[in-house]
């Protein structure tokens, strides 16, 4: 990757202007583009087939459930959009103030939060409900890749580079896990790989993983449903058979198995899942079991392609040729908690991982996850407008 030098860009993040990237300013990645749409797609088929119970359970049909779901997709996409005209320096400008905003709406939903799968993970304000853990991650992801540009003269400074970096990342990552672990889990691995890449030294980095498996082990400890769910994971890989899973909180797990197994390669049909009766949540935590039973091997692969070329374009293209190390590392940071989010909802479904909660950006039913999973996309096709080496286009911004 390309790093400017001390004498250039570093430190000037708040006088950077689109003029001073020096690069012409073209439409944006059409491949990104289109894997977004290929992915609201599924999620509107795979919300229809599976949310037929949910509706019944509360009085309303399916029909309106999944037009509430195409509109939250319109302003995710409408979000999406509108942040890829602005330019990314510009929001970096911004990275602290939305760190402040977040740190007091994560300590306000631990006290005033909602109740949502057993923890106070949303905050409602009138008829607008949200999750605080979202506004942190973005805003963690932009501040971390605002620091480690402005300290890129010594970025190998222990005092002036890494604790600086570490009293946001700590706080912030501590802050959500206190409600939503599995979040700040995959916030704090992103942060680690951006730190990475933006040159940190090793030994410090290794530090930041130490206190990331002591802190993790003692929110683990603390609740005894986190327990429970390692306790069954750990059964889940070891004794497939156990009947615990029957009436345990294996439960999950099990049905998502089964509804996998039936799909084999090719599915049983769009809307012929019989499974979405039995799992808990099947539109969101578990909406990938409902694609691989309804579209079989073939169907669930075409999702994780997706993601994969997600994956792909934005650390390959879109990271790796950013004008500068800003627009790297907040490329890294979008790519990747879109991406990392897919996968570890696909891999709790097939029991690689243990029951998080994380949705599946832009397929899960929900607001909050569509939302600003747009405005990651929008920031990642902003950085993509000023990609020298990418030759493929969708729309001039």
């Amino acid at each position: 990757m390309q790093y400017t030098t001390p004498n250039s860009k570093i430190g000037t993040i708040f006088e950077t202007t689109q003029d001073e990237l020096e690069v012409p300013k073209s439409g944006s990645d059409q491949i990104l583009f289109v894997s977004i749409i290929m992915l609201m797609i599924f999620g509107i088929l795979a919300v229809f087939s599976s949310i037929a119970f949910f509706a019944q359970m509360h009085g309303t049909t399916a029909s309106k459930l999944v037009t509430g779901h195409i509109i939250k997709l319109g302003i995710a996409f409408f979000v999406m959009v509108f942040v890829s005209k602005i330019n990314y320096s510009v929001l970096a400008r911004f990275s602290r103030l939305g760190m402040v905003i977040s740190w007091v709406l994560l300590v306000a939903v631990i006290f005033y939060g909602e109740f949502q799968f057993g923890a106070r993970r949303a905050l409602s304000l009138g008829i607008i409900s949200f999750q605080p853990s979202s506004v942190g991650a973005i805003a963690l992801i932009i501040h971390v890749a605002v620091l480690l540009h402005e300290k890129q003269e010594y970025i190998k400074s222990f005092k002036r580079a890494f604790l600086p970096i570490m009293f946001w990342v700590v706080i912030t990552c501590g802050l959500i896990a206190v409600e939503d672990f599995s979040s700040a889990a995959v916030l704090i691995g992103i942060s680690v790989l951006m730190m990475f890449v933006g040159r940190i030294s090793a030994p410090q980095i290794f530090g930041l993983i130490l206190i990331a498996i002591i802190g993790g082990a003692a929110f683990v400890t603390s609740s005894a449903e986190r327990q429970s769910r390692i306790t069954n994971y750990v059964t889940q890989i070891t004794n497939v058979n156990n009947t615990h899973f029957e009436s345990g909180s294996g439960y999950q797990a099990q049905q998502a198995h089964i509804a996998i197994a039936q799909g084999q390669v090719f599915g049983v049909g769009v809307g012929k899942s019989t499974q979405r009766d039995f799992l808990p949540a099947p539109y969101n935590d578990f909406i990938f079991a409902i694609i691989a039973e309804e579209y079989g091997l073939l169907g669930s692969a075409a999702v994780i392609i997706v993601f994969t070329i997600i994956l792909f374009r934005g650390i390959a293209s879109v990271a790796r040729h950013a004008p500068d190390v800003l627009g790297t590392l907040m490329a890294l940071g979008a790519t990747l908690m879109i991406t990392l989010y897919g996968f570890v909802n696909a891999a709790v479904a097939t029991g690689l991982f243990p029951v998080t909660g994380l949705p599946m950006p832009f397929i899960s039913y929900g607001g909050t996850s569509m939302l600003f999973a747009g405005l990651l996309m929008g920031i990642l096709l902003n950085i993509s407008k000023y990609n020298q080496n990418n030759n493929i286009r969708f729309y001039n911004g």
